[in-house]
């Protein structure tokens, strides 16, 4: 399917990418990347709350209804890539950006990437629900999930002793884990107990292409906790039955 064929959600702007995104840590991983390395975008906003991430358009460019997904219009037939680990690789390597050159160092690129895909971004999300979101008080789950996040953190810190950033040199992984710091109080976490932690987060906020990325859409950025369809579609038998509108 080529995106440009569904009205809802045609992008605006002659570029050659489609991005379609909501301010959250994944959106902002991608972003950041299209910010820090200038490449023009259609931007697309699907907004999570109104749950447009259910439109049958969109679940045909992305089946796991999430966000971000990109459509990229340099194939001859465009090229769907959704899961924002998966789109930070594919845009590294399109652009030849953020990678490392050698095998040895792509390598532990891929690692860290994976770490932050199947451990920093999961694990923390968790902290998020259980310490905000849950309709009520969970102490095994919040303690649970916020001493995860503590623990990830430290695997984090040592990483950074005596580096800059996680893979010596600014790379997709930094894109990719910075973003799940900045809600850190949702996950009862200190930056002050991590001070390699903290001096990177110094070193990502001063980046103009971080900051661009950041601010992406901000403006409609909520920090209420999610009711009626908002919930339902986010944590409730929407999200879980995946209904299709």
């Amino acid at each position: 399917m080529d995106i440009r064929e569904a009205p809802e959600l045609r992008p605006r702007g002659s570029a050659d990418l489609d991005f379609f995104t909501w301010p959250t840590p994944n959106g902002r991983k991608i972003s950041i990347f299209l910010e820090e390395a200038s490449i023009p975008y259609n931007l697309v906003s699907i907004n999570t709350l109104d749950g447009e991430q259910f439109a049958a358009d969109y679940l045909a460019l992305n089946p796991n209804n999430k966000i971000p997904t990109i459509v990229d219009h340099r194939h001859t037939s465009p090229l769907v890539v959704f899961e924002s680990g998966a789109i930070l690789w594919h845009l590294a390597k399109r652009e030849n950006r953020f990678l490392p050159d050698c095998d040895r160092r792509r390598s532990e690129c891929m690692q860290w990437l994976m770490w932050q895909m199947s451990a920093f971004g999961p694990m923390l999300g968790q902290a998020h629900h259980f310490n905000h979101y849950a309709p009520e008080h969970m102490p095994y789950a919040s303690d649970r999930y916020s001493k995860e996040a503590n623990r990830l953190y430290s695997v984090l810190d040592r990483r950074l002793r005596d580096r800059e950033f996680v893979v010596d040199e600014f790379s997709i992984v930094d894109m990719a884990i910075w973003p799940w710091i900045t809600p850190r109080k949702l996950q009862n976490v200190d930056l002050a107990d991590y001070p390699n932690v903290s001096a990177w987060n110094e070193r990502m906020k001063v980046r103009p292409g971080v900051r661009r990325g950041y601010a992406l859409l901000s403006d409609r950025e909520s920090r209420q906790k999610p009711s009626g369809a908002a919930w339902d579609g986010l944590f409730g038998d929407r999200q879980f039955g995946n209904t299709v509108t």
